[in-house]
């Protein structure tokens, strides 16, 4: 197949700079072409972006597992076409008998999907098409006009899974919400209709919406979510309120509500239904958790200690439960350190609760992780990894579905980089080599080494979960190396500055951290993420006071050269990724020393190489 190449510039401050050639697909060629996309890696004069205005009702009574749902969507289209039709994603049809998913599931998983029973776009009532997967095609019988908006009435039910995953059913009386709503899907400018079927294994790509939500539920169920809760004095009996608006400036966890408390029917005000409100602005998705025995933590993070901001912290879990007591703890940390330190971006949201499940996964202002138990040191590392993904997917709306890397590689090289501050830098590279790289360097098979930048729905297995999450954060930790950190984070900023509450694709990040670094960092992209690479060096030849070093693999890696000398002193010499920059394969080092050199060895760190046996040369 004919592959379509742009020669693409990097603008380093005035001055033109021809690039390395990087492949483009032909869509997003058009992209470029139509303006939408600058090669400086900013949004171009024509980006757009479509929005929705979302005012959502949700009825639960657990352990009846139906939720009923009622919307308004303001649909605006800031395109510029006319849209004749809507799609519309249920992603909790990924439940359905007959829909296509990426691994085995239990029948507990299977049940009969959302039912829309009513749908109307601008006064006209459609029928709606409930023999669908995950994505609905509604063909409208007058276009949404560019620039012009509609008013969408979504009535819908949907039975929650027994078996839980990122939503459903946590045990007879508590429940994850995730997914709850019908939404309009994504409409974009360098693909149209994203109408990728949700399978359960690539994750997600949603607009910017803004939301105002009504949970309701009986009396003694509590409501945790995303958004600021607008009617904490309707739905809790006024001490446990008060708690609740202490804990949003306190420095210690706090108990809100205690396992005593609910059992004595002291939390929640004691009409039959009480509906919770929440209002988040300018967000991706929204998701909420409910149980009537789930204890309730809170404190608050210090993000800022010139204005003081602070974020509350929350947490909700079974009262034994020996991980999540530390769990407002672990939350108040994460979030000071990710807001001052990696990346630095200050915490977005005014809350972040993390909520007790199965899934190890990421909403926006929550988590839902599985407890594990006594292990204090991993219950940290995930909750991290799941806050961590405030920023990407969250605070940039990167498209998950397509390009994995962008978010769940970010978020692995964050979680170890806060792992360094938690738990030294010893035990963090030692987690970090086992668990991200390790079986990765280990297993030869042809799908660990498929380029960074294919399609996360076209890989499967190990092969998604090297692509997505060790081999991206080994790429953003050796451009970490390259530019040095001062220079990285400037980049990472601006990146993240420009397209906070955008949606970027991997070319904006490439072209962008070339602008930013004042660098041509097209032959980094190209060896990184574009190569069926991988990590394998190899001392080929110690000889006339120089040592030849064959990259075999082809990553562009940093590394220490480790020097012994005849008399046993023992130096140590390190090379960031930019020695490869002129040769990929093959680099010639003059020996940093003057003394007779009795053994050479290469030490890649994080970086494990593949046939470590070749990293050393011996004097014979």
């Amino acid at each position: 197949m004919r592959r379509y190449i742009l020669l693409l510039t990097a603008i380093l401050g005035c001055t033109a700079v021809k690039a390395q050639e990087l492949y483009m697909p032909r869509n997003i060629q058009n992209a470029y072409k139509a303006q939408t996309r600058d090669m400086s890696g900013k949004p171009g004069v024509n980006y757009w972006q479509n929005k929705g205005r979302y005012d959502i009702q949700l009825k639960v009574a657990p352990p009846t597992r139906t939720v009923y749902g009622k919307e308004t969507i303001t649909y605006v289209n800031n395109s510029p076409h006319d849209l004749s039709r809507l799609r519309i994603r249920m992603n909790n049809n990924l439940h359905k008998f007959q829909a296509p998913r990426d691994g085995y599931h239990s029948m507990n998983f299977l049940d009969s999907g959302v039912v829309v029973e009513r749908f109307v776009c601008n006064g006209a009532e459609i029928s709606f098409p409930n023999d669908v997967g995950t994505v609905g095609v509604v063909p409208l019988s007058s276009p949404i006009k560019s620039h012009d908006s509609a008013k969408i009435e979504i009535t819908w039910r949907y039975d929650l899974s027994k078996e839980s995953g990122r939503e459903g059913m946590i045990d007879s009386t508590t429940c994850f919400m995730a997914y709850a709503y019908p939404r309009v899907s994504v409409f974009d400018d360098y693909n149209g209709w994203d109408d990728i079927q949700h399978t359960d294994r690539a994750e997600f790509y949603n607009d910017f919406n803004d939301y105002t939500v009504a949970v309701t539920v009986p009396k003694n169920f509590i409501v945790w979510g995303t958004g600021e809760l607008q009617n904490a004095g309707e739905v809790l009996q006024p001490e446990v309120a008060q708690r609740l608006k202490a804990s949003l400036t306190a420095n210690e966890t706090m108990h809100i509500a205690t396992q005593e408390d609910l059992q004595g029917h002291k939390v929640t005000a004691q009409q039959d239904w009480n509906t919770w409100k929440f209002v988040a602005k300018h967000i991706t998705d929204v998701t909420y958790g409910v149980s009537d025995h789930y204890v309730w933590d809170a404190s608050s993070a210090l993000l800022d200690t010139v204005s003081g901001r602070r974020a509350s912290v929350q947490a909700a879990y079974k009262a034994n439960t020996t991980d999540f007591q530390h769990s407002v703890e672990f939350s108040r940390y994460a979030l000071g350190w990710f807001s001052n330190h990696w990346p630095g971006v200050k915490y977005p949201f005014p809350v972040m609760t993390a909520f007790q499940g199965f899934a190890d996964m990421e909403y926006p202002m929550m988590v839902n992780d599985a407890t594990v138990g006594g292990n204090l040191s991993f219950a940290q590392l995930v909750q991290d990894h799941e806050i961590a993904h405030t920023y990407f997917p969250f605070y940039m709306g990167i498209n998950e579905t397509r390009y994995a890397f962008m978010d769940e590689g970010w978020a692995t090289t964050f979680e170890y980089l806060i792992g360094i501050s938690e738990k030294g830098q010893q035990a963090a590279d030692d987690f970090y080599k086992r668990f991200r790289v390790q079986y990765y360097i280990a297993d030869p098979s042809t799908e660990e080494d498929q380029p960074i930048i294919s399609m996360s729905t076209q890989v499967s297995e190990m092969g998604y979960g090297s692509n997505a999450y060790g081999k991206p954060s080994l790429a953003y930790l050796a451009l970490k190396d390259l530019l040095g950190d001062e220079l990285f984070k400037k980049s990472l900023h601006v990146y993240m500055d420009t397209w906070n509450g955008k949606h970027p694709i991997p070319w904006d990040f490439f072209h962008i951290f070339n602008t930013a670094s004042g660098k041509n960092l097209n032959w980094f992209w190209n060896n990184w993420f574009f190569s069926n690479n991988y990590i394998d060096l190899a001392v080929s030849n110690v000889k006339s006071g120089n040592v030849t070093i064959k990259n075999v693999g082809g990553f562009a890696i940093p590394f220490n050269l480790v020097v012994v000398t005849k008399d046993g002193k023992e130096s140590q010499f390190h090379y960031t990724p930019s020695v490869w920059q002129a040769n990929q394969k093959e680099l010639v080092l003059k020996l940093p020393v003057k003394e007779a050199v009795q053994e050479v060895r290469l030490e890649g760190g994080l970086y494990m190489d593949a046939t470590p046996n070749d990293n050393i040369w011996k004097a014979k």
